[in-house]
């Protein structure tokens, strides 16, 4: 059992050089209590539910109480306001909608889309941050307009569903400083509708939303082809670049740091993984640089183009045959979306690691501001420096790793706002993150060169 994890950090005063100890990173006693009780069998019922309506096609009905889309978002709307009691108040619940003209692509008529979504509300007035969790209620047969045949959806994305439902469920009994929004969008399948409608209007109401996790098919362990079954890896997938105002004038600062693997959808997904791990036993969260799969995309797009952090977790291994497929056995082969293809202990495992990082995103301080590194003259160590952010804050970690590691290899503490490392900024890349009294970090902010010491 993994019961911490052990990093190199040091207790660090300004303008000193000092002997480096080891000691223990410890799980946050209150996440690993959520993470206990995220259930394989409360998902399992809930997508079993799903399932029932038959379809959740986008333009499948909307006022047949037991069938289509409509009766799938009321129901989903109902087990949020079930949460809310145990909330105290500030765990809410409404509608999103959007209304669509035909496009003569994915939709031949006009269609009010409708996103499911509850807010926890932070206990800070002066935190503003928002992090997300997301996944898609719709679905689709082998056509995209095919708004009548059975499609079970059970995976895709009944599973990224039911982990947004799970986390709802735990998290809304607990307080947090910042806010978390939990979403159940509509019309992916017809070309990330329902969440391209949310994050431009998130992007318009100046949301300050610092992370975006979408979960769209994380929960079946093998692959058709290959025939592998493994349940102890999931991806998760990020952009290097911004995708966000990229200018020629940020393209060179970027080329000339070697900033090309730090956009902030990748580095979220370092975190991703470091906490990922650390809450949950037997998973490797797997890092893909990419946006996305070959010839797919996902609800995190949208945000990314409008300039938030966000990634895609989904399974390591894709049956085909159980995505975007009418329900039919062909040369003794079973296709189609159906629940009995599910690993509901796979399942669990991405689903707490999804909930292990909203929390300590949540419970963590709000990030340090104008972090810079000092680049004034040929030296072999670093000099940061940055400035403390509105709020309580314990202190700081200074992150590090080569410039050909995937992933932070060092953290090195302080309480102050400045600090000076033997370690030359030639040979490494930094970050500095704030950290709460009780360990939690936030997301790491990359310097910025500075001509002042």
């Amino acid at each position: 059992m993994k019961k911490c994890l052990l990093i190199v950090i040091a207790a660090c005063t300004v303008n000193r050089m000092y002997a480096q100890s080891p000691v223990i990173i410890q799980r946050d006693a209150e996440i690993a209590s959520m993470v206990s009780e995220v259930s394989a069998d409360s998902m399992k019922n809930n997508i079993v539910r799903l399932v029932s309506f038959g379809t959740r096609n986008t333009l499948s009905s909307t006022t047949n109480p037991q069938r289509g889309i409509g009766a799938a978002r009321n129901w989903i709307l109902s087990r949020f306001k079930s949460f809310t009691a145990a909330s105290g108040g500030r765990f809410t619940v409404a509608f999103d909608t959007s209304t669509y003209k035909p496009d003569g692509k994915r939709i031949d008529s006009t269609v009010v889309l409708t996103n499911v979504v509850g807010a926890l509300k932070g206990t800070d007035p002066n935190d503003h941050r928002i992090f997300v969790i997301s996944g898609h209620m719709d679905n689709m047969r082998s056509s995209v307009m095919d708004r009548t045949g059975i499609a079970p959806g059970a995976n895709d994305d009944g599973s990224g569903t039911a982990a947004v439902m799970e986390c709802a469920r735990i998290m809304s009994r607990h307080k947090f400083p910042a806010t978390i929004i939990f979403v159940a969008v509509c019309g992916e399948e017809q070309g990330l509708l329902g969440a391209g409608f949310m994050a431009a209007n998130a992007k318009r109401n100046k949301w300050h939303i610092e992370a975006v996790l979408n979960n769209d098919i994380m929960g079946s362990n093998n692959s058709n082809e290959t025939n592998i079954i493994n349940n102890t890896r999931v991806r998760v997938f990020s952009e290097g670049l911004p995708a966000f105002e990229l200018n020629e004038q940020k393209a060179a600062a970027i080329r000339a740091m070697g900033l090309e693997n730090d956009g902030p959808s990748r580095q979220l997904a370092r975190y991703v993984k470091e906490v990922g791990e650390r809450y949950v036993d037997n998973l490797e969260v797997v890092m893909i640089y990419r946006p996305d799969r070959f010839l797919r995309g996902g609800d995190h797009l949208p945000y990314q183009q409008q300039g938030y952090a966000a990634v895609r977790i989904t399974e390591m291994n894709e049956n085909f045959n159980h995505q975007h497929q009418d329900v039919r056995v062909e040369n003794g082969v079973q296709y189609g979306d159906l629940p009995e293809f599910m690993d509901y202990e796979y399942l669990r495992k991405n689903t707490a690691m999804n909930l292990s990082n909203l929390a300590n995103l949540a419970k963590s301080p709000q990030a340090p501001q104008d972090v810079n590194i000092a680049v004034v003259a040929l030296s072999n160590s670093t000099e940061l420096s940055w400035r403390a952010p509105a709020g309580k804050v314990a202190g700081y970690y200074i992150l590090m790793r080569e410039t050909t590691s995937p992933v932070w290899q060092k953290k090195i503490f302080t309480a102050d706002t400045k600090i000076k490392l033997p370690y030359s900024k030639d040979n490494y890349f930094f970050a500095v993150q704030s950290v709460s009294a009780a360990g939690n970090e936030g997301l790491p902010v990359v310097p910025t060169v500075s001509r002042k010491r």
